[in-house]
């Protein structure tokens, strides 16, 4: 990263790629683990400490685990864990574009052996019936990517303004961020299986054998988080200089 290049998520000031890379696989591996372990239970039926879990444990794991993440490893790689974010990024000059191979790599990596972990928890059981956790569309595959694009889009339009915009509280950041998360899958998961993120969708599909509309998984999370962070640079964001507003009057208060 250049010095004139500003810094990615959290400020994290982007130096070492293999480091980084490292903590894109741990946070991605956790965040996937959580949401898919949970899936899997879910779908089995299997008793916790009383009753066996419901869908709606799901996505209160996902936004769990990513606020974690987020509070864990934010200041080591930017905690994009989600390959739509990496890329949105780099089309918007805030992560270099050499560094992109490195990060889509862990991340999907770290989904692939989270699939693999959830496999060796629940056994061929976990793997035929539940299919790991993996997102199974019951809807069309275009209605899936329009979908998919939409809750990403959401997704990002939240970590983008949190973690880049010097005006929000980073204390927050994490929770916020969760929150998002966990809304989208309430939101798309009866519909989608609630991907959001294609290392997420991609990893369990792999070592699950389900492939149905993968690609929908894959494009429309891009599409989304591209909008997402242009929207948010050129119309939300206020000191871009075609938007930038007077200043208040005397005595207005102006709340953050």
């Amino acid at each position: 990263m250049t010095d004139n290049q500003p810094a990615g998520l959290f400020g994290h000031p982007f130096s070492n790629t293999l480091r980084a890379a490292v903590g894109e696989f741990v946070g991605t591996f956790i965040l996937v683990l959580a949401i898919t372990a949970t899936a899997v239970a879910a779908a089995l039926a299997k008793p916790v400490a009383g009753p066996a879990y419901s869908s709606a444990a799901i996505p209160m794991a996902g936004a769990l685990a990513l606020a974690a993440v987020i509070a864990g490893f934010g200041h080591v790689t930017g905690a994009h864990v989600n390959p739509a974010v990496t890329i949105a990024l780099a089309v918007r000059n805030r992560f270099p574009w050499r560094a992109v191979p490195a990060y889509l790599i862990a991340q999907f990596l770290g989904s692939i052996v989270a699939a693999l972990i959830v496999w060796i928890m629940y056994g061929d059981r976990g793997r035929d019936r539940a299919l790991l956790g993996a997102p199974v569309p019951a809807v069309g595959a275009l209605r899936t990517l329009g979908i998919e694009a939409v809750m990403t889009f959401i997704l990002v339009c939240v970590v983008y303004a949190v973690a880049t915009d010097p005006r929000v509280s980073r204390a927050s950041a994490a929770v916020c961020i969760g929150f998002a998360l966990g809304v989208c899958i309430y939101i798309s998961g009866p519909a989608t299986g609630a991907g959001v993120n294609p290392a997420r969708a991609l990893g369990p599909m792999l070592v699950a054998g389900q492939w149905t509309s993968w690609w929908a998984y894959l494009v429309g999370p891009v599409v989304g988080g591209f909008v997402a962070v242009c929207l948010y640079d050129f119309v939300l964001r206020p000191t871009h200089p075609i938007l930038e507003s007077p200043a208040p009057s005397p005595g207005l208060v102006v709340g953050r």
